[in-house]
């Protein structure tokens, strides 16, 4: 699947929620931080954001960088992401990187994420999530409490929970699986 690589456009996800919005690109240019300049380029497909700046961009929009990510790309009913595609998000490196393991507007969302991120940022999901270390250590904030996480240690976390998490090893890897924004929670079950 090499032309997956060539196929994710974040830039039209965002300028459809921008849209939405009825928003400028001078509005979320001030809510962001970003320039207005960059966010065009983001918008024309001309620049590729990192994860920081598209966590930026997500929160200025009133949604999150999955959700973008995930508007951003067709669903497929298989899809098989292997060991070695790069289907990683822009800015990382080889030591820290954010990888989609379920690519495309679906229930779930997937990710890897290896090394560590911007842990001062704080999440708060709509839907519930489960956090699973792969490798290495991390420690996770979550309702005043600190957790302390390592290889094959799991942290669910029930959807509205405010949390933040960072590395705590070199080597961490952590897999994080959640139910979509998009998917509505009920009693007894999801629409």
């Amino acid at each position: 699947m090499d032309e997956y690589k060539e196929t994710l456009r974040v830039g039209s996800a965002v300028r459809r929620r921008r849209r939405q919005l009825e928003l400028t690109l001078a509005v979320v240019a001030g809510r962001s931080g970003l320039s207005v300049p960059f966010l065009s380029q983001v918008e024309n497909e001309r620049a590729r954001p990192s994860m920081r700046s598209l966590e930026r961009v997500a929160d200025a929009l009133g949604t999150t960088a999955v959700e973008l990510l995930a508007a951003a790309d067709p669903a497929c009913t298989v899809d098989v992401v292997r060991a070695d595609d790069q289907v990683s998000l822009a800015g990382g490196t080889p030591e820290t990187h954010v990888r989609d393991l379920v690519r495309g507007h679906h229930q779930l969302h997937v990710f890897e994420y290896v090394g560590d991120h911007d842990e001062g940022r704080e999440f708060q999901h709509r839907n519930d999530e489960l956090m699973y270390v792969i490798g290495g250590a991390v420690e996770v904030e979550a309702e005043g409490r600190a957790y302390r996480l390592g290889r094959g240690d799991s942290l669910y976390l029930t959807g509205g929970v405010r949390h933040r998490w960072r590395a705590t090893a070199a080597d961490a890897r952590v897999l994080v699986v959640a139910v979509g924004d998009h998917i509505e929670a009920v009693d007894g079950g999801r629409h």
